[in-house]
């Protein structure tokens, strides 16, 4: 019932007139930790930080390169071990060569 309520042009337009104090105000109520994603969205308003879209990004794009060289990996038992290695050679490369750019 709620779920039909969400798309209701009335329901948009009132979740984006919310002023920031009022969602600082909802927050402070709520009490919850500062460093989780549900701080920054009540902060901001912002549903999803760019970082994590990108590093989603990342993830999907391992996830087909993989798919598409190593046909039927994703049905072995170590595929996500292998994409965790790949994006975090990935992360760490890039770090290297920011640092050496500094």
């Amino acid at each position: 019932m709620l779920n039909r309520f969400k798309n209701l042009k009335i329901v948009k337009q009132l979740k984006q007139g919310v002023s920031p104090k009022l969602r600082w105000l909802n927050f402070m109520n709520f009490n919850k930790d500062k460093s989780s994603a549900d701080y920054i969205s009540m902060i901001s308003g912002v549903d999803e930080l760019k970082s994590n879209s990108d590093e989603r990004k990342l993830e999907a794009m391992v996830r087909e390169q993989l798919k598409e060289e190593f046909p039927n990996i994703e049905n072995s038992k170590s595929y996500e071990l292998l994409v965790d290695a790949v994006i975090h050679n990935y992360k760490k490369k890039q770090l290297q060569a920011m640092d050496e750019a500094e």
